[in-house]
């Protein structure tokens, strides 16, 4: 029954992404603590001496009472790990063939990510991009980023057409420290020109994690009369049959999504294709699996 509320449709009808986090990421930990074969790493692993500088919050005081010495609590997630969003605002990711198109769902993904990213006491930063780079914030741990980040996801506008080249330039210019950046896209470009953009990042020592963001249509198209088809992006339009749809279209897409997360995979970094008529669990648990794996 938990999965039925992380999915989209009903996400959808919530007021506000704090909500939408809140509901996905405490939902999710909630069934990853009644499964047997998934931790999660916020759980409580062991104590260790306060010193000068550390946060008092973390204090545990009923330790100090006992012992009248400082002990704070340390939690298996306690990387101090810097997470970056890549937002990919471009014009295509406005479609949707349901309730929740492809930048809604994004917008949903990249929410919980920076919940649990704030539960886990980490760093955030948000890059939102179509071809120009259109709203940025910083990486922070501090009081009130997780509020910044999730105005600037709600302020994110569908824009023009897409170019991963200025982003990346951006990201390069301003990352300071290894962690984990995480492109949400609908990445049509070609796979080798996107992994060669972003193959930098790796060699910095940070970790790249490629959230590829369709929708069902797009997939698996399903109609049975010729439709003229206009490119969001370009304003190209073309004319498609039932016939091309089910055979030729989907031999394309299928081998476009093969070959960039082959490229991906063998770059070092990490791809997952996510349907977003699909539920949000499937995307977290991914991101987790990764993140753990880094620990």
């Amino acid at each position: 029954m938990l999965v039925r509320f992380l999915e989209p449709a009903i996400l959808a009808g919530l007021s506000g992404l704090d909500l939408v986090a809140k509901t996905v990421v405490e939902g999710f930990i909630a069934g990853l603590h009644r499964s047997p074969d998934f931790g999660f790493s916020q759980e409580f692993a062991e104590y260790r001496a306060y010193t000068p500088g550390d946060d008092l919050r973390y204090v545990d005081w009923n330790v100090f009472a006992r012992t009248e010495r400082c002990y704070l609590k340390r939690y298996r997630g306690e990387t101090n790990t810097a997470l970056t969003v890549l937002l990919d605002v471009s014009a295509s990711m406005g479609f949707g063939s349901h309730r929740v198109n492809k930048l809604e769902y994004a917008r949903f993904l990249a929410a919980s990510l920076f919940y649990l990213a704030n539960r886990q006491r980490d760093a955030a930063g948000l890059i939102v991009f179509d071809e120009e780079v259109r709203d940025v914030v910083a990486p922070s741990s501090r009081h009130g980023q997780l509020s910044r980040l999730l105005h600037a996801l709600e302020r994110a506008a569908v824009g023009r057409q897409t170019d991963y080249v200025r982003p990346f330039l951006h990201l390069m210019d301003h990352l300071r420290r290894r962690g984990i950046v995480v492109v949400i896209s609908d990445f049509y470009a070609s796979p080798a020109e996107i992994v060669r953009t972003m193959a930098p990042v790796r060699f910095r020592g940070s970790e790249l994690v490629l959230f590829h963001v369709l929708d069902p249509e797009e997939l698996r198209p399903a109609f049975d009369q010729p439709v003229l088809l206009i490119d969001a992006e370009t304003r190209r339009s073309m004319e498609v049959s039932p016939e091309y749809a089910r055979r030729e279209y989907r031999t394309r897409i299928q081998a476009h999504v093969a070959e960039l997360g082959e490229r991906a995979r063998q770059a070092g970094m990490d791809y997952f294709l996510i349907d977003t008529a699909r539920p949000l669990d499937a995307a977290l648990r991914e991101y987790l699996s990764v993140r753990e794996g880094r620990l």
